[in-house]
């Protein structure tokens, strides 16, 4: 049983090496998204260790979403996404050592931001697709989670919209928790008006981002979250 448990706890130490040194392997040679890995025999041949524990390396950094591995295939360096930040996002709040408010504090800061920055370095096609998934947040009207889906999408349109892809990570990260209190922050605003006017909100922030007003837009999206949180709190959500 020892004997187990030191092997083991060795296997965990040598999957840790193999990690770091895979990821030094990127680094290093300059590999790019899409770019393959060496085989799992390369890299147990030149660190010394078993295909085993390369294995469970590639495993872990898939799971990380730095690689991707596919039956058959080569390993990959894998695309940012924000994957790996949701689910430790999501347990904070399961685990209540992240509170809903807090979560809207901090996209609040940072949204602001990204507001602020897509006004001053959408493209063309950028201001559209804001538009348009503002208006598609008007049309759907009578179907909440149609609407829910657009405002997720219009958010992060704005961040790729920033031009830089952290926010877009950080942004995309939030979507889990947001599916879960979003339908809560609707039907707390129990009158029409009050729902109309959050998506007015929105149609003006895209409206601003469309016409290079970096201002007006920071000024929109701080008050679109003010507004979110007077909704949850009301519901009774903290």
């Amino acid at each position: 049983m020892q004997q187990g448990a030191t092997q083991t706890r060795g296997n965990v130490g040598l999957v840790g090496e193999a990690i770091s040194a895979i990821t030094a392997h990127i680094r290093e040679n300059e590999l790019a998204p899409g770019d393959r890995l060496p085989s799992e025999s390369v890299f147990s041949r030149d660190l010394s260790v078993s295909r085993t524990v390369i294995r469970e390396a590639f495993k872990s950094l898939a799971a990380m979403r730095l690689i991707e591995v596919q039956t058959g295939k080569r390993a990959t360096v894998a695309r940012l996404d924000h994957t790996s930040l949701s689910p430790l996002i999501e347990h904070g709040v399961s685990t209540e050592q992240i509170s809903i408010l807090q979560v809207y504090e901090v996209r609040r800061t940072i949204e602001t931001r990204t507001a602020t920055l897509a006004a001053l370095h959408r493209t063309e096609a950028q201001a559209r697709e804001i538009s348009g998934l503002a208006q598609t947040m008007q049309d759907s009207f009578s179907a909440p989670d149609a609407m829910m889906d657009a405002d997720i999408a219009f958010h992060l349109a704005i961040a790729r919209a920033s031009k830089n892809p952290i926010y877009s990570l950080i942004v995309g990260a939030f979507e889990g928790v947001t599916r879960q209190t979003w339908p809560v922050g609707w039907k707390s605003r129990n009158r029409e008006a009050d729902q109309r006017h959050m998506l007015d909100i929105h149609s003006d922030l895209a409206a601003a981002i469309a016409a290079g007003n970096p201002e007006q837009a920071a000024e929109l999206m701080a008050l679109h979250f003010d507004a979110s949180v007077r909704a949850l709190l009301a519901a009774g959500i903290s």
